[in-house]
């Protein structure tokens, strides 16, 4: 598989100030029931100084989607465009962004970069971000925002501190499944199902000399398997340097028991190869989601008592 190149220092969007204009968009998934959470975001973003617009198709409907592709292509490339938005924050993901990927425009955001944020079905545009050459923010959406904030103060306060630029950093809980070792590579990554889905595409991730994060929701653990298989038989894994894995959530029982853990599962998938193994990330689509930076370089010590990644800032 001929892998798509991508600089050894990515551009970094400017950090968001008060003032600054954040654009809200749907670039996957149907919110017409979900004004409140709107709402909240809306009030999260003015409590921390700055400035939320929302997109003109966010509370469309196109079938399964919040809007046509056209309509949501439309949303994304005007906040991309538009040098007077400081970031753009993705209202949820489900399905979709794969279906506008091909429809957008990155001149003017390379131009003047700025911070694209969202997970799960987000991932196929921070693959996509990545390899125009810019950094992207793994974190939480707007429709994970609950009544009782308190739930979810980490998610919350790291993606606040990160998108303000605070210096990023993280001790783990130790695994006894960890694999021990050190590595210093870009961060890049996401969930595994749309990881998998890009291969082959000018989106797909070269992985080489960096560190890939995956997470993932509602998979048998035999799919978990698969699609390792299928990124390892596709060399995702040869010049990789760690692997850090976040929330696998809800995973599902097939009627033929796999047979072990997912951390094992994981582990056997990858024993062909030596790089560090860390367990434990809480990010993903669990309550606690704690913000990544997608393509800045980090550091990584793993050991079975505890596991330690700092970014670069």
């Amino acid at each position: 598989m001929t892998k798509v190149q991508t600089p050894n220092i990515l551009k970094k969007p400017p950090y968001l100030k008060a003032g600054d204009t954040v654009a809200i968009i749907a670039p996957s998934g149907i919110l017409k029931s979900k004004q409140g959470e709107i709402n909240q975001a809306k009030a999260l973003l003015k409590s921390w100084g700055l400035h939320p617009i929302v997109g003109k198709h966010v509370f469309s409907q196109g079938n399964h989607f919040a809007g046509t592709d056209d309509e949501r292509c439309e949303d994304f490339q005007k906040t991309l465009d538009d040098p007077s938005i400081k970031a753009i924050w993705c209202a949820r993901g489900g399905y979709g962004a794969v279906r506008i990927l091909d429809k957008l425009n990155w001149t003017q955001f390379k131009t003047n970069p700025k911070w694209v944020i969202g997970y799960s079905d987000i991932t196929g545009i921070h693959n996509q971000i990545h390899n125009e050459g810019v950094e992207s923010l793994h974190a939480m959406m707007c429709v994970n925002l609950t009544k009782d904030l308190s739930q979810i103060k980490t998610t919350i306060s790291t993606f606040k501190n990160t998108v303000f630029g605070k210096p990023l950093s993280y001790t783990l809980a130790g695994s006894k499944y960890n694999k021990e070792g050190t590595a210093t590579g870009q961060l890049v990554g996401g969930n595994l199902s749309i990881l998998y889905s890009m291969l082959g595409s000018k989106s797909s991730l070269n992985t080489d000399g960096k560190i890939l994060f995956i997470e993932d929701i509602g998979e048998y653990k035999y799919h978990i398997d698969r699609m390792l298989q299928s990124l390892k038989r596709a060399g995702y894994f040869d010049a990789c340097q760690g692997v850090i894995v976040g929330d696998m959530t809800n995973l599902r029982k097939n009627t033929t028991l796999w047979g072990s853990s997912i951390e094992q599962l994981i582990l056997d998938a990858l024993s062909d190869y030596d790089f560090p193994i860390a367990f434990n990330m809480p990010a993903g689509h669990e309550e606690e989601n704690k913000a990544l930076i997608l393509g800045r370089k980090l550091n990584l010590i793993v050991t079975q008592g505890e596991t330690n990644i700092v970014f670069s800032h």
